[in-house]
């Protein structure tokens, strides 16, 4: 009997399939530093970076088993109770924008951060719909990633830029955020490559941050401050029109009605009576009254319909025009992005050769829940891994070629050389965050 079940068991391990790794027909040559196996300046396919050293994407993702299927995974990274781990406290500082918005940028790293090389590099996170730094999957890869290397980190510095009226940011203008707008990570980028000149930027981004991300890469090419990304795909024109996304969004507005009062000739104001009637809204129900609206500046805001702005703010071509190597991992099984690029046949998936493609067979979204063995119906996310392993490559190996636009100050202002529509200002405040003192309600974690 315990042979036919070691057999059994021997069987479903097995089973378990691999990622399935995309690259384009000729994948990019990343020119790499003195750190064995290489030489200084060699240069290595993007390819075979990937083979070498982020070896939890060759190897396979197995749920655990009472959370099978993408809706359980999806379910438990809403409702699960993650308080007790992964623990990352931040200093947050805030900037303005040069349209009135505020902009929270939560800093953390190890114990000694003030003592670490100026070369140290810095993890960008970009959250997602509703979320900021105090999200589960943020601290999952934030608190191993500034752990000290003695403790078995990487000893990384790390940011989370919280959007506009997220996380306790105050919402100070009637411009709100969206997909498909970049200029707050741009400013936000500017203010962290100012503050450390010499690291390595590393972004990560989930979900809606992930398509901010991915946009940002595709419309900074070379100029990209971010040396490399990774991020869970959003494909913005496929998201499934789940109504607990648009419900999460309608309670977030409720905490800014004040705001909303300030700016009574705003479109943010004009579109607070149609959100507030909404009883159990659809997505897109939300975005055609609010973010059609007020997701971004003038042009391109406002759109006129939803299709609209779900085509513009769409990644469907961003992944030909990035220029910095960008690891996307989603899950097949994702029920919110419901279609992939390597699904389709009308060339969507010829990208730039700095792109790599990763699809687990399960996972949901923001889930991939596995196992954890040291204690019983303990899970610990699998995704965490080839994170960890893209950041230490992309940040340790990599050589840093960026060319980024110089700064200079302007009424008060750092903005770039030539662009006067982006900057900021230090703000006084932000002080000390707790990472999972901002947990709130059943739907945290998307």
């Amino acid at each position: 009997m315990g042979a036919l079940i070691s057999f059994l068991f021997s069987f479903v391990v097995a089973a378990a399939p691999r990622p399935r790794i995309y690259f384009a027909p000729k994948p990019a040559s990343i020119r790499v530093r003195n750190i064995a196996p290489f030489e200084q300046g060699d240069e290595i396919s993007l390819s075979d970076l990937v083979a070498t050293h982020c070896p939890t994407l060759h190897t396979s993702f197995r749920p655990a088993w009472w959370l099978k299927g993408g809706h359980l995974q999806t379910l438990w990274s809403v409702a699960g109770d993650f308080s007790k781990i992964d623990k990352v406290e931040y200093e947050r500082t805030l900037l303005r924008t040069v349209d009135g918005g505020t902009l929270g940028l939560d800093f953390t790293g190890p114990s000694n951060s003030e003592l670490l090389p100026e070369e140290t590099p810095v993890v960008v996170v970009l959250h997602g719909l509703t979320g900021g730094s105090y999200e589960s999957y943020v601290r999952a890869v934030l608190a191993p990633a500034c752990t000290p290397l003695a403790q078995g980190g990487l000893g990384y510095r790390a940011v989370v830029v919280n959007f506009r009226g997220c996380a306790g940011v105050p919402l100070t203008s009637p411009r709100l955020y969206s997909a498909g707008t970049t200029d707050d990570i741009r400013t936000a980028l500017m203010y962290i490559s100012a503050t450390y000149p010499k690291a390595p930027l590393l972004g990560v981004g989930f979900s809606l941050g992930a398509n901010v991300l991915t946009r940002y890469l595709a419309e900074e090419g070379e100029r990209s401050r971010l040396n490399a990304g990774i991020l869970t795909y959003t494909r913005l024109a496929y998201l499934c029109d789940g109504d607990y996304l648009a419900l999460e969004l309608r309670r977030e507005w409720q905490s800014h009605l004040a705001t909303a009062v300030q700016f009574p000739d705003s479109p943010m104001a004009a579109a607070m009576p149609a959100i507030l009637e909404m009883k159990r809204p659809f997505l897109a129900d939300y975005d055609q009254a609010m973010t059609c609206l007020a997701g971004g500046a003038s042009p391109p805001f406002p759109f006129p319909t939803v299709c609209d702005y779900y085509t513009w703010a769409s990644t469907d071509d961003a992944l030909r025009e990035v220029r910095v190597p960008l690891l996307a991992i989603n899950a097949a099984d994702d029920p919110i992005v419901t279609k992939l690029p390597v699904d389709e046949k009308d060339g969507c998936c010829v990208w730039s050769p700095y792109v790599v493609f990763g699809v687990t067979e399960g996972g949901g979204h923001l889930g991939w829940f596995e196992k954890d063995t040291s204690m019983p119906f303990g899970v610990k996310r699998w995704i965490t891994k080839p994170v960890l392993e893209w950041l230490r490559v992309m940040g340790d190996v990599v050589v840093d070629e960026r060319c980024m636009t110089a700064l200079r100050q302007v009424d008060g202002f750092v903005k770039e050389v030539g662009r006067d529509d982006v900057g900021y200002q230090k703000l006084k405040g932000g002080g000390h965050v707790v990472g999972v003192e901002g947990q709130k309600g059943v739907w945290a974690g998307l």
